[in-house]
């Protein structure tokens, strides 16, 4: 699709320079010289588009602070999957919850992202949701290193 030369600059804002403010939008507007409903309007067009998914954060866990990370693969029977992912999606310590299909020599079907202070700490809370379900099975994965991808320039 090709955008204008207004609508690549609201995205490169978007992906490069998003201001972390009280009015995000209308300081891309100002930056601009357009109105903050024009940004918004072109960034609603973006994503109805796809050319954007969604509008978020990444948080750099280890700059942050937070040591804990890890990968957690749940076995999980499939009378269980909603209920078990539905209470970790809304955990805020857990940053994705994906359910997937098993494959032979790996039946975990239930994978999160679980974050905390330090590993202990997400141990315990992965101990606790173990408990909570009665789930037995599941492998912790914690983060060794993060590789930042640069973004693409637009």
């Amino acid at each position: 699709m090709e955008l204008t030369k207004v609508e690549k600059e609201v995205l490169r804002m978007l992906v490069h320079e998003f201001p972390i403010c009280k009015e995000p939008f209308k300081e891309i507007a100002n930056k601009l010289g357009i109105s903050e409903e024009e940004v918004i309007s072109i960034t609603k067009k973006l994503l109805e588009k796809r050319i954007i998914r969604r509008l978020g954060i990444t948080l750099r866990q280890r700059l942050a602070g937070v040591e804990g990370n890890a990968m957690v693969a749940w076995r999980v029977p499939e009378e269980l999957i909603e209920k078990v992912g539905s209470f970790l999606a809304s955990k805020p310590w857990v940053s994705h919850c994906y359910v997937r299909e098993t494959v032979e020599g790996w039946d975990y079907n239930l994978y999160t992202m679980i974050h905390g202070k330090n590993e202990e700490e997400v141990m315990e809370k992965i101990k606790e949701v173990a408990k909570l379900f009665n789930l037995k099975d599941f492998e912790v994965l914690f983060t060794e290193k993060e590789i930042i991808r640069k973004s693409p320039q637009i």
